[in-house]
């Protein structure tokens, strides 16, 4: 039986990975669960599931998930320190699905115990991928990407050798403004943003998806992960969500995986690996999609991109630095305090402003560094007038 932990399990990607998990239930035991402010569906999967201890990440909604768990023989827990004592409880497999820069310590404690990481927060690898994959390397952990475009490429690039790899072509949706004039997206709404075409997300996300700071943040990763350059690394618009990502090699061959917009089949993937197994997901009638678009994804239209590649240029502290003005920008745009295209403007500035401070030109020595380059950047990035 394999010992499971999942972390961030109330979102999306949680709830699709117990979706697995439920279709074989005497194959796992569950270690840790932990979320966030959702302590109904919290409390609901650690009543189904039993595991060894539930974790709120806030700790003034302790009592309430006491009472929930109440009688359930789960111990019960609350806090950030919590969830990192959670993550060092022995397991073989963890998923790591916490959104933002909560998510670095989930990630590392998995490696730190040479467990399986099935790995869905991006923060890990923007803000901490060097020190993420040495640890993964000196503890023998396996890191398996579990963001479908990443997913794709590990899956394409199974037998083949890294050297031979020309380009990786990210594909990005164009998210709910892919149709919209130029014009228009200086008075998109938060309300309109939160609207995906063709996936479901949560609503940080799917914003993040409208701005293409989502495909940003994919683009680090890639780098990150498969150890590649920025100039091999490209993104194109794909309206129909089909093709997750393509591999070009040296001898002028592409490999694209295809497949539908089902998360559980990346997560399938990961849990499973190195088997394939069976998966009830959507099967695709290539005779019905009918064809296959693809479009320029224009930095112009969405600078997002150009800053990440500046990001993946300058490397050290900027990736941390990148994603700690991406969520302020994202949570003032939320909030109504800056517009729809103010976001990029922001954090432009913003690692601007860490840059000529001299604060991004050291290499991360450790987990801390990060957090006080984020810590920095997101107080800097709060007060920045755009």
């Amino acid at each position: 039986m394999r010992r499971v932990s999942i972390f961030g399990v109330t979102g999306s990607i949680g709830q699709n990975t117990l979706d697995l998990l439920r279709r074989d239930p005497t194959a796992y035991h569950l270690v840790a669960l932990s979320g966030g402010r959702n302590i109904v569906q919290l409390a609901r999967d650690a009543l189904e599931f039993s595991p060894e201890v539930v974790v709120t990440a806030f700790e003034d909604l302790l009592p309430e998930l006491q009472a929930a768990m109440a009688g359930s023989g789960v111990a019960v827990q609350a806090g950030a320190e919590a969830i990192a004592r959670a993550a060092e409880r022995p397991a073989d497999w963890i998923m790591s699905c916490i959104v933002g820069v909560a998510g670095l310590t989930p990630s590392l404690k998995a490696v730190q115990q040479g467990a399986t990481l099935a790995l869905a927060n991006k923060e890990s690898l923007v803000a901490a991928g060097p020190i993420l994959m040495a640890e993964a390397r000196r503890h023998g952990a396996t890191i398996l990407p579990v963001d479908s475009e990443h997913s794709a490429v590990f899956q394409a690039l199974i037998g083949e050798d890294i050297s031979t790899v020309e380009r990786i072509i990210i594909t990005a949706s164009g998210g709910a403004f892919r149709d919209w004039p130029q014009a228009d997206l200086a008075k998109a709404t938060p309300a309109q943003a939160q609207t995906h075409p063709n996936w479901s997300m949560g609503q940080r996300i799917t914003i993040d998806s409208a701005s293409m700071f989502n495909k940003a943040m994919e683009l680090i990763e890639t780098k990150e992960f498969f150890e590649v350059h920025e100039a091999q690394i490209e993104t194109i618009i794909h309206p129909e969500s089909l093709i997750h990502a393509m591999v070009g090699f040296h001898d002028g061959g592409i490999m694209a995986h295809v497949g539908p917009p089902d998360m559980r089949h990346a997560i399938g993937f990961a849990l499973h690996y190195p088997e394939r197994r069976s998966l009830d997901v959507a099967r695709l009638d290539l005779t019905q999609i009918g064809q296959f678009r693809f479009y320029e994804a224009d930095e112009a239209r969405y600078p997002a991109l150009r800053l990440a590649r500046e990001v993946m240029r300058q490397d050290k502290l900027w990736g941390a630095a990148f994603n700690a003005a991406k969520e302020v920008a994202l949570d003032r745009f939320i909030a109504g305090d800056i517009g729809f295209l103010d976001m990029a403007i922001l954090v432009e500035q913003a690692l601007g402003d860490m840059d000529r401070s001299g604060l991004l030109s050291t290499e991360p020595r450790d987990l801390m560094d990060v957090l006080q380059a984020d810590e920095t950047t997101r107080e800097r990035a709060r007060t920045i007038d755009v």
